[in-house]
């Protein structure tokens, strides 16, 4: 598959797009809304008023970390940034990249015999966008693992 696909120019990120801007968006509408009804609501007293805002405010915070996921690619190797942990790989970790259908993000097989998913690349939304970052990150991997091998034969 990836040696129809030549790998994309380094350094490179992968992030959902389209979901990330979704969940931006409902964030900062959810704690205006929620900001706004406590300046609404009358009978509410100052310490009321402030738990609505700071409510809305962990609401965006959360959803913010959820939009914040991303893979980026170096020269040097992969960061997987995903909603609460960051991890960096050098190319040699990264034995196959994973995006079967029905998988909700990419996984990485890694040379320690462990699967790291990596959500920055998803099909939820933009199912097409996903695919082509997954093959993307295949031929990178491809052609970084490749390098030293040709270099000890060489």
């Amino acid at each position: 598959m990836s040696d129809k696909y030549a790998p994309p120019t380094l350094p490179v990120t992968f992030r959902p797009g389209h979901t990330r801007a979704v969940l931006l968006t409902a964030g900062v509408a959810i704690f205006l809304v929620i900001s706004g009804i406590a300046m609404l609501l009358e009978q509410l007293g100052p310490g009321d008023r402030l738990t609505f805002v700071i409510t809305g405010a962990l609401i965006f915070w959360v959803l913010a970390q959820l939009a914040r996921v991303k893979v980026v690619a170096d020269e040097s190797g992969v960061t997987v940034v995903n909603i609460v942990t960051r991890r960096r790989l050098a190319w040699e970790e990264i034995l196959q990249v994973n995006l079967r259908p029905g998988d909700p993000w990419v996984f990485l097989n890694l040379s320690d015999g462990t699967s790291l998913p990596a959500l920055g690349i998803q099909p939820g939304i933009a199912k097409q966008r996903a695919i082509a970052d997954a093959q993307a990150l295949r031929a990178l991997a491809e052609a970084h693992s490749a390098a030293p091998e040709a270099q000890d034969q060489g």
